[in-house]
């Protein structure tokens, strides 16, 4: 049985952008071949929640070299893109100027491809929030089908 979505995305128009990239760049460091956000579609602390989605583009660093003729995006890659959204929710929530960096990830699923063209939403629903750490549940969706799904947790660095 496949898993439920962690929000409805019926109720997220994924045409209208709350935050654009240059929001996101006032938040999060990350930057060239590492940048891994397009857009901020729902950012909702009051339900510990968000959504965003990364434009998946044929000059991607790893296209050429992540199976030459057919290019498949890493889950690593994917993991990271959800971490990126992870980390915008939690500078956004807390007035700290650390990084929040990697701590673990559990719980990770890896259910479909993500290919060049595609737009891989990504959602982060937070289960834990303090100035040193936190976690959220996420799911990556392309074309209404889940991708992957993973625990992030973030350590303040």
């Amino acid at each position: 049985m496949p898993p439920k979505y962690l929000t409805d995305l019926k109720k997220v128009d994924i045409n209208k952008p709350e935050l654009g990239i240059e929001e996101i760049r006032a938040i999060n460091p990350h930057r060239y071949e590492m940048e891994q956000l397009t857009a901020i579609l729902k950012f909702d602390p009051d339900n510990k929640l968000i959504v965003g989605y990364k434009d998946v583009t044929a000059d991607e660093f790893w296209v050429r070299g992540h199976i030459p003729g057919r290019p498949l995006m890493p889950g690593v890659i994917m993991v990271e893109a959800a971490a990126q959204l992870c980390t915008f929710y939690y500078k956004k929530s807390i007035s700290d100027d650390r990084f929040l960096g990697f701590g673990g990830v559990d719980k990770v699923k890896f259910r479909g491809t993500v290919v060049p063209g595609d737009k891989l939403i990504l959602i982060a629903k937070n289960l834990e929030l303090r100035p040193r750490r936190a976690t959220f549940d996420t799911q990556g969706v392309v074309d209404g089908r889940i991708v992957f799904e993973a625990r992030i947790i973030g350590m303040a660095v």
